[in-house]
């Protein structure tokens, strides 16, 4: 746990950093923290920067990112987008990243996971999930990490264009549910976009820190915990934790999920109700129609949007499919039929919770629901049943989780001071460590207890005759779900050197559940006891002059550090670097088709500008024949333009406006030059007219002081008389 030095303004600024800026670029050169809330439907993006904490807005000013990746003839849509494409290219276009990473493809769930997908699921040589897809005429297969790790590039990107400032390090919310091997791989994610993830933390774990911190009225260390109950539904995940609050430190005390509840499951429950009725109705069956289906899909998502605030609602779609218009209508109590066998399944994670942190609703002082499809009245009013209390939305359902995340980052920062704030999670799994039997009676250790906090550090010790291997392994795999790897990591020590004179020499080994919740080992070493000469203290009546005691003392030292080699979920450095190179292939070809497509853009802007003003503004600055060739040259391109310079290059683009560019320029310099020369007789008879003025209003003040000093004499003369 780190403990952080206490920010002088405790109440409104949480961290400060003095940025240094590259002024080249115009960016911090200073990394920024970033936290990233990756959804399954939409993503959060929020760094901590202007002494507190910002959530970036995309390239169309939205507060949400959708977490999807399209691909196209020669490009990909990343994020909106992909989101703009997705129905026109609804076999390309790939969601539920979240849900497919790590995901193997003979798991029992892939099943349930392969109907929420309109792209290909297809086996990898290593078993797991990956998404076959046509891009550049071509057909490839991308794993769900490089797909994660495609869209993570781009909300990188997108911060960095936001802010101005340099983007390093990241700290991912993911769900609880996810085992090691997804951790591993969400960060390889990260890795491959160009990102240290200095930590993946649990989403609900998150949310719970930006509620500690920016929460003044928590109990003090001497008082009683805050009891808080945290309930986070989205787009595909229901997740409850009980946590215990005081200032500055928060600890979950349990957690439970159903990670098949969320609005994805409510959304489906709509389009079907609606295949059957469109069935009977318009004599069309949307499910053999994947982009009818996904219509249906998006509409339905608004619809259950609009029963939030709504009793009833119209439901239209035009042209689903064979050119039929479709509408209908839905009651929220029809809502709450269809998504009644859902409703059963609210009870679980919340009693489960309840059972893992050994309390019960009685103790629970407050109840804070966070995550979209937490704003639909039922399910409100059925975790409000279940907890025998209101609801509470202190925390912003859609950002809290990644404010919290770049608050987590802003922690790890080297450059930034922040307000202390300790956390603990648990791991909801019982970990052992294994070793060869050498000396040693017992060769399996339970190391991290289920429900134990982490991060944690435990230091054993080993009796060892040569070179050894260990491993982390589940300690009761029939608790685990299924499909999960029983085995987390394997090690391989070497340099372990037995003096002659003895049969073992005595190893330690430091085991961490790293603040990811990755099970590691940080190092091992030998030891080796060793006795030295301590002084006896003298005793107080002792004479000055009293030579002093010692005694032997046996103590343990260090002796060598032992070579370790880590066999984890983690790419090896060979399959990352090669995966980086393709991210990179990526990205310059997806700018190059941006910038291809501007400098297009650009020349047909240009024809027809050119050609309107040639006609108008520029009729008196060129010549006849000036104009017939320029008129000429405007329709040869755009002939080529519309035909075989449709698809041309950046080059030939840019070579095509210089070539109009050439005469045009001429002409428009002409009439630049006209249009200057008129500005400066303009500002001429200006400064003439002013001129005049100060001049009439000279002349005017002396004829009043003349007809002043006049009467003065008059005056003078009849005082004479007098």
């Amino acid at each position: 746990n780190l403990v952080y030095r206490f920010w002088k303004y405790p109440l409104k600024l949480p961290f400060f950093f003095l940025p240094v800026i590259d002024v080249t670029k115009g960016y911090n050169i200073m990394s920024t923290p970033f936290g990233l809330d990756l959804g399954n439907n939409n993503s959060v993006l929020a760094v901590a920067r202007n002494r507190g904490i910002d959530v970036v807005v995309n390239e169309v000013s939205n507060r949400s990112t959708p977490s999807l990746v399209g691909f196209g003839p020669r490009n990909r849509y990343l994020g909106e987008s992909g989101k703009t494409k997705q129905t026109s290219n609804v076999k390309n276009t790939v969601e539920n990243l979240k849900r497919i990473i790590g995901l193997k493809f003979k798991d029992p769930e892939f099943d349930i996971e392969n109907k929420f997908f309109t792209s290909k699921l297809v086996q990898l040589k290593n078993g797991k999930v990956g998404v076959e897809v046509e891009f550049g005429g071509k057909t490839h297969v991308f794993s769900a990490t490089q797909l994660t790790a495609m869209f993570i590039d781009k909300v990188k990107h997108t911060v960095q264009e936001e802010t101005k400032s340099s983007i390093t390090d990241v700290c991912l919310a993911v769900p609880v549910w996810y085992s090691e091997e997804q951790r591993y791989n969400i960060a390889d994610a990260a890795r491959i976009a160009g990102l240290n993830p200095v930590r993946i933390v649990n989403d609900v774990t998150a949310a719970a820190v930006s509620y500690g911190v920016f929460k003044n009225d928590l109990p003090g260390f001497e008082e009683k915990p805050r009891i808080i109950g945290l309930v986070d539904i989205g787009h595909s995940t229901y997740t409850c934790s009980i946590m215990a609050f005081r200032k500055g430190e928060m600890k979950v005390l349990g957690t439970a999920y159903d990670k098949h509840f969320g609005g994805r499951d409510f959304d489906r429950a709509i389009t079907e109700h609606f295949a059957d009725q469109f069935k009977d109705k318009y004599k069309i069956d949307i499910r053999k129609n994947p982009k009818a289906y996904n219509r249906i899909l998006i509409a339905a998502e608004k619809l259950k949007k609009v029963l939030s605030a709504n009793t009833t609602a119209p439901f239209s779609v035009e042209s689903v499919m064979d050119d039929i218009d479709v509408s209908s209508q839905l009651s929220r109590e029809e809502l709450e039929e269809l998504v009644e066998p859902l409703l059963k399944r609210v009870t679980y994670p919340i009693t489960n919770a309840l059972a893992q942190a050994k309390l019960t609703v009685n103790d629970i002082d407050f109840v804070e629901i966070i995550g979209g499809t937490t704003r639909i009245p039922v399910l409100k009013k059925s975790i409000s049943d279940v907890f025998g209390k209101p609801l509470s939305s202190t925390l912003n359902q859609d950002e809290a989780v990644a404010k919290g995340a770049a608050f987590i980052c802003a922690i790890h920062s080297p450059t930034l001071r922040v307000r202390p704030f300790k956390f603990e999670d648990i791991d909801p799994y019982s970990v052992s460590y294994t070793w060869d039997k050498q000396v040693d009676d017992e060769d399996r250790l339970e190391v991290f207890p289920a429900n134990s906090s982490y991060p944690s550090t435990k230091l054993i010790t080993l009796h060892r005759t040569g070179d050894f291997n260990m491993k982390a392994v589940y300690t009761h795999p029939s608790k685990l779900p299924k499909g999960t790897s029983t085995t987390i990591a394997k090690w391989s020590f070497t340099g372990v050197n037995v003096p002659k004179d003895q049969d073992f020499i005595p190893v330690k080994v430091k085991l961490r559940c790293d603040p990811s919740g990755l099970h590691i080992i940080e190092n091992a070493y030998t030891t080796e006891d060793i006795t030295v000469q301590e002084p006896v203290p003298l005793p107080e009546d002792a004479p000055e002059d009293a030579e002093p005691q010692f005694k032997e003392v046996t103590k343990t030292i260090k002796k060598d550090v032992l070579g370790m080699t880590a066999k984890t979920f983690a790419l090896n450095p060979v399959e990352l670097n090669d995966l980086i190179e393709k991210e990179n292939e990526l990205r310059n070809q997806d700018k190059l088709v941006a910038e291809t497509e501007d400098r297009k853009n650009a020349l047909e802007e240009y024809i027809y500008t050119l050609r309107a003003k040639l006609d108008d503004e520029y009729s008196d600055f060129a010549s006849d024949a000036e104009k017939e060739k320029l008129k000429n040259m405007l329709a040869t391109t755009e002939n080529w333009l519309y035909g075989d310079g449709d698809d041309s290059t950046k080059a030939k683009y840019i070579a095509k406006y210089e070539e109009l560019a050439s005469l045009g320029n001429i002409i428009r310099g002409r009439y630049l030059a006209k249009e200057e020369e008129k500005r400066q007789a303009l500002r001429a008879n200006q400064e003439t007219s002013k001129m005049n003025d100060i001049a009439e209003k000279l002349a005017e003040q002396r004829r009043a002081r003349a007809a002043s000093d006049d009467s003065d004499d008059n005056n003078d003369e009849n005082m004479d008389l007098d």
